[in-house]
């Protein structure tokens, strides 16, 4: 029955279903994956002497140093969890990233792990980095002869959370130290992995001064090859970038 008493009918029906549609549409559901607000500061690239657009998909964050990228994809979310584009030619593209990745890596790690500086000299590749499980600090150093950014750096949180991705240019330093209890990291190279080609700087290197998120007290956890890297002053040859 109507609230006139009057009965019913299909037409009303249709129309209420309809109304209530509307209302389902113009209402944002409580958790919408590609507006959320990560706790990052979203002007610490502006503040930094960068930018922040919009490519298709995918959000592209600048910083100081010429060349960097920080990736945000559009993530679609509903009850039954999330679905997203990892990579997007097109998109990639016409951010700026036009290349052709010819490997896939994938590393797991646990806390206090700290990875890198690393590069490669007669090979060097493009790096396109995100995290798959847990939380890091994603470190880039500037190695580029001539560059007005040269031994600068710059980090970013990379996590399963806020799914961004990080792309490293060649002629870039590149290492990351986990943050949470577990993580696991995957990137995308330019061209091969040469296990003779292995460069990188120690970590540590005061010249460049990364500052790593490590805890007071803590010790990172280090490969043997990274204990003993030399500073970037102390670079000769393939490996000076």
């Amino acid at each position: 029955m109507t609230s006139g008493g009057r009965i019913k009918t299909g037409a009303d029906i249709c129309e209420a279903e309809k109304s209530e549609r509307e209302v389902r549409r113009t209402e944002k559901p409580e958790l919408t994956f590609a507006k959320r607000k990560y706790p990052e500061p979203e002007s610490a690239a502006q503040r930094k002497g960068g930018s922040i657009y919009q490519m298709g998909k995918i959000k592209v964050e600048t910083c100081q140093i010429d060349g960097l990228k920080i990736i945000t994809p559009t993530v679609f979310g509903d009850d039954r969890g999330y679905f997203m584009e990892t990579y997007n030619y097109n998109d990639f593209k016409e951010a700026g990233i036009d290349h052709v990745f010819v490997q896939d890596n994938q590393s797991a790690s646990k806390k206090g792990v700290l990875r890198g500086l690393h590069f490669q000299g007669k090979h060097p590749q493009d790096k396109l980095v995100r995290v798959l499980s847990g939380e890091v600090f994603d470190v880039a150093v500037d190695l580029r002869e001539g560059s007005p950014t040269y031994g600068q750096w710059h980090g970013c949180i990379l996590s399963a959370e806020n799914k961004k991705q990080f792309f490293v240019p060649k002629g870039f330093a590149h290492g990351f130290l986990v943050l949470s209890d577990y993580a696991e990291f995957a990137y995308k190279c330019t061209d091969f992995y040469y296990p003779d080609d292995q460069c990188g700087i120690a970590w540590n290197d005061p010249q460049i001064g990364v500052e790593w998120p490590i805890p007071e007290g803590m010790e990172p956890i280090l490969s043997e090859a990274d204990k003993h890297r030399q500073t970037l002053a102390q670079q000769k040859g393939d490996c000076a970038g």
